[in-house]
């Protein structure tokens, strides 16, 4: 996508320096642009834990190009497999939520399996790492051509008028590699001259939808407005929001929806309100392991400070009287049934196990 006017990803590899990675640091937006250099696996771990990448998508591709790095320094003291076994198992750790960085992860061990040469590991954990990275693309490529279709619909029942699309947190390019889960109808509908616009919720505590999304749109030429993250349920009422449409960190075989904190009260509001409440994930975010979101995703608890303080322009300001306790809980879980439907790179199902499986039979 595009950045001051040049196109960009999140991540790619050093054309002059193959054994480096490059990340758009994404603490540093909107005010200031900076890539960083991702040079061993710790970089790597490090970018992800501090939520310098972020994004389902985004972190799975990290965490495999960081497999990657941690090859290009491995010192053979010890063995080869079980070198490679122990930084998949810690790389592992760096984010609980999204299922993408076990996904990624366990496609590179796949890879690895079995090789002895150090070389030849280097070699295929590169290619599997740039494999998985033009996977993300083609998926949120797709998920954009099968979405767009719904905005097209809502504009010609509206008969040309401004499509009003809510969207919560940051699920655009930026926590992709292009296009983006949620943000990809968006930019594909754009881009056929559709009149839209754009709720953009905050996100509290991080400002992910405000910082980054608001960010992104501004720079694609979208028409969008910030709005406090309690403020959909308000215009939803008035009938100033014609669809919603949100990412996912997982997502059961069953339909239930993890994502960014907010979004099951975004759902609900649109349920008691009859606005159409989509998600938008590549099969990579898909968890076909469990059936119950609620009982079985584990929903990382993050630190205190990201609440107490709010970071801006001009730096980091407290908003919590010192003493108060804070619960900084960073995922919830929409339940199925508030969902109006899934959209994958396959197409679009009812969030259900059967509708889910009509597109994903393995």
């Amino acid at each position: 996508m595009i950045i001051n006017g040049q196109k960009f990803h999140t991540i790619w590899s050093d054309g002059n320096n193959q054994e480096t990675v490059k990340i758009i640091d994404q603490q540093k937006l909107p005010f200031e642009f900076s890539i960083k250099t991702l040079k061993t696996f710790s970089d790597s771990y490090t970018a992800i834990k501090d939520m310098t990448v972020r994004g389902a998508p985004l972190i799975g591709v990290t965490a495999a190009y960081g497999i990657y790095l941690a090859l290009c320094n491995y010192n053979s003291e010890i063995p080869l497999q079980k070198f490679i076994h122990l930084k998949c198992d810690e790389m592992k750790t760096a984010r609980p939520t999204a299922v993408n960085l076990a996904f990624a992860v366990d496609e590179m061990k796949n890879t690895l399996k079995n090789i002895e040469e150090w070389d030849l590991a280097k070699q295929l954990a590169f290619k599997k790492a740039e494999e998985l990275k033009q996977l993300e693309i083609d998926y949120c490529n797709s998920i954009g051509n099968f979405g767009v279709q719904l905005i097209e619909e809502l504009s010609k029942k509206k008969k040309g008028e401004t499509v009003n699309i809510l969207t919560h947190c940051n699920a655009g390019w930026l926590a992709c590699i292009d296009w983006g889960t949620a943000t990809a109808p968006i930019y594909k509908a754009h881009e056929k001259g559709i009149n839209i616009h754009v709720w953009v919720d905050e996100t509290r505590p991080r400002n992910q939808g405000s910082k980054l999304t608001a960010f992104e749109l501004s720079q694609m030429g979208v028409d969008h407005t910030v709005i406090t993250d309690n403020t959909g349920g308000h215009l939803m009422q008035h009938g100033m929001v014609d669809l919603v449409v949100v990412g996912s960190d997982r997502t059961t075989r069953t339909g239930d929806v993890c994502n960014k904190i907010g979004t099951y009260l975004k759902a609900l509001a649109a349920f008691d309100n009859n606005v159409p409440f989509y998600v938008a994930l590549p099969s990579s975010s898909f968890d076909f392991s469990i059936t119950d979101g609620i009982k079985e995703i584990p929903i990382e608890k993050r630190e205190a400070n990201e609440v107490k303080f709010m970071e801006g322009k001009g730096g980091k300001a407290q908003v919590v009287p010192d003493g108060s306790k804070i619960a900084n809980y960073g995922f919830d879980v929409t339940p199925a049934r508030l969902v109006t439907g899934i959209i994958t790179e396959k197409g679009i199902c009812n969030a259900n196990e059967e509708g889910i499986s009509t597109l994903f039979k393995k």
